[in-house]
């Protein structure tokens, strides 16, 4: 890609001018032990995204089963992950004066010393709900395969936590910087009942933001509350489709994407991806800055969080696949190649901004803990 070269040797600067920690860029060596997803990702029996691939739509036994799923799979492969459920209800245009259940599933991995008010957090962060219309909608797309791309990307640097926080705490180094963290926020009511309007959409989104604002932390915390805890929203939604093509939506948050696009052209360049090298998924490293003028984007989950200063990162094609609301976008009508490279990617850019060179499994490691795990989830 144009530039890149230079690119590379520039990255840090916006995210220093930004007040954004700058991290170290991963090694070759460490980008080639990044983890695929695998059979995790098979449509039928995969672990990590069969079991979203149904009907979801809030409120219903569909949504709860993938609750389940959540809760499940990371107690059983991230015990050390806290899990938390931010509840609301709400009545749609679709259900009259009944009021509808939305459950915004919170997962949080923090440096085990670090007081909660005092930790940043990179979030990633998808919708799990699917659509009412059309009936037996799944939502492949949008956005089953995004929150599985988080679930594996956190499953591949947990250990690398782990064991950058017990070498700092061994090495008396922690608490002497900024504290960073991890959340996943899979949010609940993104989609319309009816027809997409500020009332009907982003449920879960809008609720979330709002009890965020208004709890603060404890008094003298580094941060204010949740919402300002958050040093990027990372947003996925409508990932999975052949071909995307991701914009830069935003100015503030353009450095960022510039080290999502480095990091997938090095992938390419050292032949990690599957999908094919001549169809960049993030082509506009290059964008000016004088480029940018929508002030919202896609109108998608991030839009209550950046109207209270929350900084985005939203990762979601333009244009949207084919396959979009309708009953095509199912399993069958994922490109798994182009997922299993998103899984990677995203991977690796979540353990750059942890600063975890050095500290990540080889391949090898990664795939047999991850074979042990199924072993012990077969045997319970």
């Amino acid at each position: 890609m144009k530039g890149m070269r230079f690119l590379q040797t520039l990255l840090l600067l916006p995210a220093v001018l930004l007040g954004i920690s700058a991290f170290t860029p991963l090694s070759d060596d460490t980008l080639r032990s990044i983890p695929s997803a695998g059979n995790d990702f098979d449509i039928h029996n995969g672990a990590i995204l069969a079991p979203i691939l149904i009907p979801r739509v809030p409120g219903t036994p569909g949504s709860v089963v993938v609750q389940q799923h959540f809760a499940d799979w990371f107690r059983l492969n991230l015990p050390k992950w806290t899990i938390e459920f931010q509840n609301s209800t709400s009545k749609t245009p679709a259900t009259g004066d009944t009021q509808v259940l939305f459950v915004n599933f919170i997962l949080t991995r923090d440096p085990p010393w670090a007081k909660p008010g005092d930790v940043g957090r990179l979030a990633l962060v998808a919708h799990y709900d699917s659509k009412l219309t059309p009936p037996g909608f799944i939502g492949a797309t949008d956005s089953a395969a995004p929150c599985a791309i988080i679930m594996h990307a956190a499953r591949s640097v947990d250990q690398a936590l782990t064991k950058k926080w017990a070498a700092m705490e061994a090495e008396g180094l922690s608490g002497l910087e900024e504290e960073k963290g991890v959340q996943i926020l899979f949010l609940d009511g993104e989609e319309a009942f009816v027809n997409w309007t500020d009332d009907d959409s982003l449920y879960g989104a809008r609720s979330l933001a709002e009890s965020w604002e208004s709890t603060p932390h404890a008094a003298m915390s580094t941060y204010h509350n949740a919402l300002s805890s958050i040093s990027l929203f990372l947003l996925l939604d409508l990932l999975g489709a052949q071909k995307p093509k991701i914009p830069s939506f935003f100015k503030t948050t353009h450095w960022a994407y510039q080290h999502l696009a480095l990091i997938e052209s090095r992938m390419r360049t050292l032949g990690l991806l599957e999908s094919k090298a001549d169809n960049p998924f993030l082509p506009e490293s290059d964008k000016d800055l004088n480029d940018f003028h929508s002030a919202w984007g896609v109108q998608d989950d991030h839009i209550p969080f950046m109207a209270r200063g929350v900084e985005v990162l939203h990762i979601i094609p333009s244009p949207f696949p084919q396959v979009w609301h309708t009953a095509l976008d199912d399993g069958e009508h994922l490109d798994i190649p182009t997922v299993r490279d998103w899984a990677k990617i995203v991977t690796a850019f979540v353990a750059q901004w942890m600063d975890l060179e050095g500290t990540l499994p080889t391949k090898a490691e990664a795939e047999a803990q991850i074979r042990a795990k199924r072993s012990e989830k077969t045997e319970l």
